[in-house]
């Protein structure tokens, strides 16, 4: 079951977010990546007096495991803010981290102040992120896969669809950051059971120059945001990898998503 598509609020930054309001983030990165892509983006906002919780998920980076689940990887976020005692927080999901908070946001929501979506997905209760990977995509990417289950994103593919608004040097440094994604995970089907139901307002964060799908067979709003029914949109330039690209933009897009 999905919400109706609903008629967000829109909210284009041009300045710095003037909210002074202290708020907690927790972080969590999409696919290939791991805690270190938020690295930038958390300075700036703790610089303005924020709080923010990142973690590696397991299966990226140094805890590489093919074969790990999804419940096993939202575990890992439900942790650190049970073992933190983390309340009224704000949980962000980027891309693929969508599906993650969506799946911890059942076991926590009495600690969460907002849920944020960066253009990530919104999945339908049973389904995969595979679900909505577009076969003109998927079919490009097959060849990637390891024989170990997971695949490498190759780099023409981050450079011109995920990093499209980067300078050459950015792109190639942050290149360096990635990892290989276990694949299992991600056609796993999700149980969502009762998460559009959650009393946890919503937000979902769209930079539009994002190209990481073609816009014919997919798009991250409305194509996902929709799911979320009353919500909250805020619109920033940019693409799919803001972190790396522009992270003060980010940084302001994620205090507008997150404020009262």
């Amino acid at each position: 079951m999905t919400h109706p598509t609903s008629n967000p609020t829109e909210e284009t930054l041009d300045s710095p977010a003037e909210s002074k309001d202290h708020l907690r983030f927790v972080l969590v990165h999409g696919s290939w990546h791991d805690g270190r892509c938020w690295d930038q983006t958390a300075t700036l906002l703790e610089s303005s007096g924020h709080e923010v919780h990142s973690l590696t998920l397991p299966g990226n980076g140094t805890l590489s495991d093919p074969s790990v689940t999804m419940e096993q990887t939202a575990a890992a976020v439900v942790d650190l803010i049970r073992n933190n005692d983390l309340h009224d927080v704000v949980i962000v999901g980027h891309s693929f981290g969508g599906a993650v908070v969506q799946l911890a946001a059942l076991q926590v929501p009495d600690r969460l102040r907002r849920i944020v979506f960066y253009n990530a997905y919104v999945l339908e209760n049973g389904a995969s992120i595979f679900s909505y990977v577009p076969p003109s995509v998927g079919g490009a990417l097959a060849g990637a896969a390891n024989a170990d289950g997971t695949m490498a994103l190759p780099y023409g593919f981050w450079r011109d669809h995920l990093i499209n608004d980067a300078d050459t040097a950015t792109a190639q440094a942050a290149y360096e950051f990635l990892c290989p994604e276990p694949l299992a995970r991600s056609s796993q089907p999700v149980d969502l059971t009762g998460f559009d139901e959650l009393p946890v307002p919503r937000s979902y964060l769209y930079a539009y120059e994002d190209n990481v799908y073609p816009a014919a067979e997919f798009t991250w709003h409305p194509g996902m945001s929709q799911r979320l029914g009353d919500f909250r949109l805020v619109v920033v330039p940019g693409g799919h990898e803001l972190m790396f690209s522009a992270p003060s933009v980010l940084a302001e897009g994620l205090v507008a998503s997150a404020r009262d």
